[in-house]
């Protein structure tokens, strides 16, 4: 039978906490294309109001099994597939994962035993892991014969030396896989590809990539391979993001339980959920909400004035580690779409002769920077979604 007939696709589903995101890639005989043949999300899962949206259209209310609405979820998005695919062949199913730990630097292939050690690393992405893990485990139950790929946000990390991922805490710490890990690692791993199809030898330089959404961080490069990040033992560190706090002195969660008496389970929700940009301001964790009301609401200035001294702060630190830096690159929703901030970001940079062509980055062109800018600064979107495709494509070849 021929192995890559003409119909078959690859399912990529990337599973949050209140949100299951999916595309669908054709397998033809050539390169995977990058643009999926559909794609969608569900979001609210959790909430009083889930939507669906596909091909970036406007959402869609959906109507959930309150007592298990994620099931109930994946069970929509499975039944909207069986629309949609009109009978075509399911070649494979990859998945975004947060956690490999200290095990899996590699995509692999789901069975029993990779999912009985993935559901060890909960407690390393608790808010993460457990919902991508469901997922998989629901389809293995339902298609064992589907193969289904696994892809780890924290394997384009591996290259980080040592002495980037040990954390200054007793040996036992790291003998216990206590260490920095990296995330945001699908989407630096598709700008070490696009970088250098785009950019050639200069990408190979010192680049660093700013990966700015709801969550953030950063990852310095050197020949395209990961040497320093802002993302550490958890995705709360680093630069400051929508709702999460970044970078804290510890002195302060240990303050937060023992003075503030709050518990555990509250400390971390503040952390995740009730920091950040939202946090300081009080109104949003969106800075477009925050730049249309900063004039009149103080706290909205002094929020975006925080990440953008956070994201300071952080360029300083991997820039020194990287000796220089030769190119600066924005993805994600706010680096990709958001001229103004990536104004404010690159005139604090300014002391590195970055210069700003206003009109191509109000564009949001390739290249943002001058001729004469000393960096060369350019907006490159990510896509997850198709290197999780192109891996499963790879590895049930």
């Amino acid at each position: 039978m021929n192995k890559h007939p003409d119909g078959e696709v690859i399912v990529v589903f990337n599973a949050g906490s209140s949100s299951i995101k999916f595309a669908v890639f054709d397998v033809g005989t050539g390169q995977l294309p990058r643009e999926p043949r559909w794609s969608g999300k569900v979001e609210g899962i959790t909430g009083a109001n889930p939507t669906i949206s596909e091909d970036s259209g406007a959402p869609c209310q959906l109507s959930l099994d309150p007592g298990k609405p994620y099931h109930a979820a994946m069970d929509h998005i499975r039944q909207r597939l069986r629309v949609k695919l009109e009978g075509r062949a399911i070649r494979a199913i990859a998945h975004r994962v947060v956690h490999g730990g200290v095990k899996y630097h590699q995509p692999v292939l789901i069975d029993a035993a990779v999912l009985a050690d993935l559901k060890s690393y909960i407690p390393l992405a608790p808010l993460h892991q457990p919902f991508a893990l469901d997922a998989i485990e629901t389809l293995l139950l339902s298609r064992p014969d589907l193969p289904q790929v696994v892809c780890f946000d924290t394997a384009f990390h591996q290259t980080l030396p040592d002495v980037e991922k040990i954390l200054p805490l007793p040996w036992t710490a790291w003998e216990n896989g206590l260490r920095r890990y990296g995330f945001h690692g699908l989407s630096y791993q598709y700008q070490s590809l696009a970088l250098a199809e785009r950019y050639g030898a200069l990408a190979m330089g010192r680049t660093l990539v700013a990966h700015l959404g709801s969550g953030a961080s950063l990852c310095g490069m050197q020949e395209l391979r990961s040497a320093v990040t802002t993302m550490g033992f958890s995705a709360l560190d680093g630069l400051m993001m929508g709702t999460r706090s970044g970078a804290l002195d510890p002195g302060a969660v240990i303050y937060l339980m023992e003075i503030g008496k709050l518990s555990l389970e509250q400390v971390s929700h503040m952390l995740y959920h009730e920091s950040g940009l939202l946090g300081v301001s009080g109104i949003s964790a969106d800075p477009r909400v925050l730049l249309e009301c900063e004039a009149d609401k103080p706290r909205a200035a002094m929020a975006l004035a925080l990440y953008q001294r956070r994201f300071l702060h952080e360029v300083g630190a991997l820039m020194a580690a990287l000796g220089g830096l030769d190119m600066l690159v924005f993805t994600a929703g706010i680096g990709e779409h958001n001229a103004e901030i990536r104004r404010r970001l690159c005139a604090a940079l300014s002391y590195l002769g970055i210069e700003l062509d206003d009109a191509a980055n109000r564009a949001h062109a390739a290249v943002i920077s001058t001729a004469a800018s000393r960096v060369k600064v350019v907006i490159e979107p990510t896509n997850e979604e198709w290197v999780c495709a192109m891996t499963a494509h790879h590895l049930t070849d």
